[in-house]
């Protein structure tokens, strides 16, 4: 094992080896086998005494890893495509092939394990340092970073390490997260105004009060279709994100979600949770808004660069009323 290997190897990452020619690292995961090589991420498992395998072009695969490590594996179902995926259980993980979808769940041929959170995340950040290469960015949109394709030349640490910003209240307060004044505006926001609101205090409320530019704050983001907490009152929380080509995976919904288009134009493609069957196709422009349901999974495509405000509920135990039916999956009856 190399150096390199043996920097992000543990008691919690199983390592098979390393190919001969593309010279990438093979991981497996409990029943999970994660190859890759010029072009394709393989994932394979064992189903009816048989192997069974998924190919998923590589660049696609480290996009929706990178978001699964990054949201600690977010709220519900990260669907990597039709096939792949996990589920998150808030302290366990299921890593899952096909049992979301229709036909491979019919056919018996689907796999799901359950995995402590602290070892399937370990796992997937050892994907992401030894299969993305240097010059590669998994967060960015595909005009703004090199090629994932090819055999191992180098890593990118600097860009799989960034994670969710999530503020305690909101950025620019003392103490919380800094306001992206050190971030050049991104090349399609270079239209949006960058001066700041001025706040007057009075006297002995000063660090109580602020306010900040949030379309300057989204201008600067230099990363894609990744929610940054941005206010937070008690369970309630704004995940402003600029959304540019494909939404990396299809987000299966364990709460409702609401959504403010803030500006241009995301189509929504949605369909239902357990199976994938199609529901419903939503073109958003700039002041719609609308609730994704607790029982949908939803993929979003942005030509030009957007900018969203995602509205999560953080109320303890949401998914388990949902998923007894205590509560519609969806937000009102009309």
């Amino acid at each position: 094992m190399s150096a390199t290997q043996k920097s992000f190897a543990s008691e919690l990452v199983e390592v098979l080896g390393q190919d001969a020619i593309s010279g990438y690292t093979t991981f497996k995961l409990g029943g999970f086998r994660f190859d890759r090589d010029e072009y394709f991420a393989k994932i394979t498992w064992q189903a009816k005494g048989q192997e069974h395998s998924h190919l998923m072009s590589v660049d696609a695969f480290l996009r929706a890893v990178m978001r699964d490590v990054a949201w600690g594996f977010f709220y519900g179902w990260v669907n990597f495509d039709h096939v792949i995926g996990t589920q998150n259980h808030y302290g366990s993980v299921d890593m899952y092939a096909g049992t979301f979808n229709g036909v491979l769940k019919a056919a018996g041929v689907d796999y799901v394990e359950n995995f402590d959170t602290p070892v399937i995340m370990a796992t997937f950040k050892a994907i992401l340092h030894d299969w993305v290469n240097e010059g590669f960015d998994p967060f960015a949109a595909p005009e703004e970073t090199g090629s994932a394709f090819g055999r191992k030349h180098g890593f990118n640490a600097e860009a799989i390490d960034r994670y969710r910003i999530a503020t305690k209240r909101m950025p620019g307060m003392p103490d919380d997260s800094p306001l992206r004044e050190d971030l050049p505006v991104n090349r399609q926001f270079l239209d949006v105004p960058q001066d700041e609101p001025l706040v007057h205090c009075e006297p002995e409320f000063e660090g109580q009060l602020s306010a900040f530019n949030l379309f300057k704050y989204m201008s600067r983001s230099d990363v894609t279709w990744n929610p940054s907490v941005t206010s937070v009152c008690k369970a309630s929380l704004f995940c402003p994100t600029t959304e540019e080509y494909i939404l990396p995976i299809c987000h299966g919904n364990d709460r409702v979600e609401w959504f403010m288009q803030i500006s241009d134009e995301i189509t929504w493609d949605i369909a239902d949770k357990n199976d994938g069957s199609p529901f419903a196709r939503i073109i958003m422009k700039a002041g719609d808004i609308c609730a994704m349901p607790a029982n949908i999974r939803h993929q979003g495509y942005s030509t030009k660069r957007s900018m969203l405000l995602v509205w999560e509920n953080a109320t303890p135990n949401l998914p388990e009323k949902y998923e007894s039916g205590e509560l519609p999956p969806y937000p009102v009856s009309f």
